[in-house]
């Protein structure tokens, strides 16, 4: 893979649910790119199809027409091997804190089993995770409790650091800030925003506000009931966006006080 070729290509995919006459289009003819290190926010209301995009992209959902590639290969028909590594470099954040984490495992052992899959020591993968502990903001100790003992925020933190356990390229980042707390979501999304500068991540940002994916963001594909809208680079499409939904959508994002923008560009 040449340092010029995108990370992801999604190439005009579609995907429906059901058969028959219950068969029914839920994203089509969808199409972006994302290149290295940058981060692509993929907006729009709910059942515009954000989510089931993003389930496509990590292979966890049917094509009904189109293609994916990563890093300049089909992602469909790979071997089995290559598939393997494909898992190890495309890793996922989701919505929820509370259910991505298994309650009956300490945070140690759900931390060490994506590292130890794809090869890693025990030793290694311990080290990694107390590591990462440190680089979203947590003590080592985290590792022997349990998911129930820590708040949301925590919990989040704690599903980006075992997100890195496989030192990935690219992260799908599914409403990741959505179930928590305004003052914790600033902080979750500043530490998203150091990690994805420091280590050089794509990321693939889903999101219903558009503040949040503004922050974050380099380009912004605005959906609309299973179907692209509008995209562009984030600032021309805040800036002079071109369709009226997309305009309406950006009247109903309150305006950033001067000191929330002062920080905003502080942590780019």
């Amino acid at each position: 893979m040449s340092a010029t070729t995108p990370v992801l290509e999604v190439r005009d995919i579609s995907v429906a649910y059901g058969a028959g006459r219950k068969r029914s289009t839920a994203v089509a003819d969808v199409g972006f790119t994302i290149e290295r290190g940058r981060t692509l926010g993929l907006v729009g209301e709910s059942g515009s199809g954000k989510t089931t995009i993003g389930m496509a992209v990590l292979g966890l959902i049917p094509l009904s027409a189109g293609e994916i590639r990563f890093q300049g290969e089909s992602v469909h028909d790979l071997p089995r091997r290559r598939r393997r590594r494909l898992g190890k470099v495309r890793q996922v954040v989701f919505q929820d804190p509370y259910s991505s984490l298994n309650p009956l495992r300490t945070i140690g052992a759900s931390l060490v089993e994506p590292a130890r899959f794809h090869g890693a020591t025990a030793a290694a993968a311990r080290e990694r995770a107390c590591e990462l502990m440190h680089t979203v903001g947590l003590d080592d100790s985290v590792l022997e409790r349990y998911p129930a003992q820590f708040s949301g925020g925590q919990r989040q933190r704690i599903a980006i650091a075992r997100s890195l356990m496989t030192d990935p390229e690219f992260i799908v980042c599914d409403e990741p800030v959505s179930a928590l707390d305004l003052s914790v979501q600033a902080d979750v999304m500043n530490l998203l925003t150091t990690l994805q500068r420091d280590l050089g991540l794509s990321l693939l940002f889903i999101s219903h506000d558009l503040a949040i994916v503004r922050q974050i963001s380099d380009d912004v594909v605005v959906l609309r009931a299973g179907a692209v809208v509008e995209a562009a680079p984030t600032e021309e499409l805040f800036d002079a966006p071109r369709e009226e939904y997309t305009r309406s959508l950006l009247n109903a994002v309150p305006r950033p006080r001067a000191a929330d923008t002062e920080i905003e560009r502080e942590a780019r």
